[in-house]
């Protein structure tokens, strides 16, 4: 290993694999912490998936209610339908959505 660019390659590699080892230990010890406490946030994993959920329904209702219709958009013109339903939407005061 003479050469200075392998020796620099290798030095490289070595730093990259002590790294790598270093975080997957790191993550190990956080996924088995993690995974006793798991069990008890299933609910409340749920209840976020549950939220977030209706969230994006929420948003997308919001969407559909300023004209955006996305079984209709064409790809060519996707990011402008969007853009001005977002836009729409924005304008419209949160009582008149209801």
């Amino acid at each position: 290993m003479g050469n200075p660019a392998v020796r620099s390659i290798s030095i490289a590699i070595t730093a990259l694999t002590f790294a790598f080892v270093s975080n997957l230990a790191c993550a190990q010890a956080n996924t088995n912490s993690a995974s006793a406490s798991a069990t008890l946030t299933k609910a409340q994993r749920k209840a976020a998936r549950k939220e977030a959920r209706a969230r994006k329904n929420a948003s997308l209702k919001k969407l559909e209610d300023a004209g955006y219709n996305p079984a209709t958009t064409n790809p060519a013109t996707y990011p402008k339908n969007i853009q001005e339903a977002e836009k729409k939407a924005a304008d419209t005061p949160a009582a008149a959505s209801h």
